[in-house]
């Protein structure tokens, strides 16, 4: 892995912790439209899909045409359970002081709306370090698994995409950043990471470089940084 100049981090499940809160309330939701899925089966059909993506796999599968009334249900249960339980996942603040203390970048692209990304980022205290480096799949016409919302990061933040490095944790957003010619870590520390659905989705991608210690993100990139006459520091 050559010298990376920008990070580009995922949000759900690689910043904050929020898959299983988010998983249990697109079930609850769909329950209400009288659709019985279990987490594990929203895990392994929609994990780290954009909005417009879950709106056209229901939509093909159960013929629900998820509307305004839905979606603002969804998004009052969403928001109240991020603001009392969203947690950081731990060791992120550690893993952006040692990515600034190297000179290296970093901004998010997620498949969220960008009001539910800065909600997260602001329940959990990070705000302030992501923006105005926030890029959503509404930006784009094309949600991950296509490469257009990273290559849209790193144009925005003036980097090639050579340089840049994703840290994900769904298999769309890997194969996104496949597509997109950028090195993708999987990052398999996230509370939801326990469930078959994404166990077999990850497997199914390998080989895949996965790390479940955010805190020793930097030991992950500063090999490719050394000098190349002290390949031992």
């Amino acid at each position: 892995m050559d010298a990376k100049r920008l990070i580009i981090f995922d949000c759900d499940g690689v910043l904050v912790d929020s898959e299983p809160i988010a998983l249990s309330v697109l079930t609850e939701t769909l329950g209400m439209s009288g659709i019985a899925i279990d987490e594990e089966g929203a895990a392994k059909r929609y994990l780290g899909r954009s909005l417009t993506t879950v709106r056209s796999l229901v939509r093909e599968e159960y013929g629900l045409q998820i509307d305004d009334p839905f979606l603002t249900r969804m998004r009052d249960l969403l928001y109240a359970r991020f603001s009392s339980e969203l947690r950081p996942i731990h060791g992120i603040q550690t893993a952006l002081d040692s990515l600034e203390a190297a000179g290296i970048a970093w901004c998010v692209a997620s498949s969220s709306q960008i009001e539910r990304i800065a909600l997260c980022l602001s329940a959990t205290g990070m705000l302030d370090r992501f923006s105005p480096h926030i890029f959503s799949a509404s930006m784009v016409t094309h949600g991950k698994p296509a490469p257009d919302l990273f290559l849209f990061a790193a144009n925005k933040m003036g980097v090639e995409p050579s340089e840049c490095l994703v840290v994900e944790d769904s298999p769309a957003g890997i194969l996104a950043a496949r597509a997109a010619g950028m090195d993708v870590l999987a990052f398999t520390g996230g509370s939801h990471t326990g469930l078959l659905a994404y166990r077999d989705g990850l497997a199914a991608l390998m080989p895949v470089q996965a790390f479940d210690a955010m805190e020793n993100l930097l030991h992950l990139v500063a090999p490719a940084r050394r000098p190349k006459d002290q390949p031992d520091a």
